[in-house]
Parts: C-alpha cells; sequence; structure tokens
C-alpha cells in the first residue's frame, strides 16, 4: 500500500496497551495511518500519541464493538483472554472472536489482522496455542478477510 493510499486508511488495534499494539501503533502512525486504539478500559490509552483516537470496548460485548470498528478500514486483533481470572479462558477467547468477526461484518471493515500462535493444527499444542488456532479459525470462518500471522512468544523490553 502506498504512503498516499495510508493516509486515507483507518485501523483499529485492539489490545493497544499490550507489548505489541504498543509498538505496532507508533509504526502505523509513522506509515500515515488514522489510528484509532481500543480498550477495555479507556483511562489505559491515556500515554499513547495525541493522534491516536481512543475507544472503549470489549469484544465480550458486541454493542460495544460497533462504535469502536465503525468507519475503520482494518483492524489488529490482538486479544486475548490468557490473563483472565477465569479458569475457562479458551471459551472467553471462542466469544470475543465471533463478536468481533460479526461486528467488524456489521460495520463494513475489510480486513481484520490477527496474530495468533505457531504450532501445526496436528501438534500437540498447550491449552493456550489450542485456544489461538481456534480464534484464528473462527476469525477466518466468520469474516473471509482475516490474514492470520503466527509468532513464537514475543519478549522484549517492557513486555
Amino acid at each position: 500500500m502506498s504512503h498516499v493510499a495510508a493516509k486515507r486508511s483507518r485501523v483499529l488495534v485492539t489490545g493497544a496497551t499490550g507489548y505489541v499494539g504498543g509498538r505496532l501503533i507508533p509504526m502505523l502512525l509513522e506509515q500515515g495511518y488514522a489510528v484509532r486504539a481500543a480498550s477495555r478500559d479507556a483511562s489505559r490509552l491515556q500515554a499513547l500519541d495525541r493522534r491516536v483516537e481512543r475507544c472503549e470496548a470489549d469484544a465480550l460485548d458486541e454493542g460495544s464493538l460497533q462504535s469502536a470498528l465503525s468507519g475503520v478500514d482494518a483492524a489488529f486483533y490482538l486479544i486475548h483472554s490468557m490473563d483472565s481470572p477465569e479458569p475457562d479462558f479458551q471459551e472467553r477467547d471462542r466469544a470475543a472472536a465471533m463478536h468481533f468477526a460479526r461486528a467488524a461484518k456489521t460495520a463494513g471493515v475489510k480486513r481484520i489482522v490477527y496474530l495468533g500462535g505457531l504450532g501445526g493444527d496436528g501438534d500437540a499444542l498447550s491449552e493456550h496455542l489450542r485456544s489461538r488456532h481456534e480464534v484464528g479459525e473462527i476469525l477466518r470462518a466468520e469474516f473471509p478477510g482475516t490474514i492470520e500471522l503466527r509468532a513464537a512468544m514475543i519478549v522484549g523490553a517492557k513486555s
């Protein structure tokens, strides 16, 4: 995508307060994208660059996703429920992916970019990696414009 085309594109970054989201946003701004960042708690977004539009959205509440996704060309899905105090994070991951895909479709989003985890579907995967794969399957099935990137554990300063 050319730099001129990027200036007209609005993107949503979910998981904006996480390690990957926190590094992705400055890169998107540098490329000329209009960036909207979403968090379950918008007060956590205060430290972001002033050019970033902030919004509150919870992927477990499909209704809250509509305004976050409105007018967005692409959405980066950096959500996972691993830090959830509830024991069944897989169910939360499934519900969040389904809600997000449906809301993106309704909002007219063109592309979802999902960051999943490594491993083949036939491999002996941890519960976490199985859930990451399942989220990718749900997003691709419900929203054909999904691109899934698979990465190993990402570790860095302040991660």
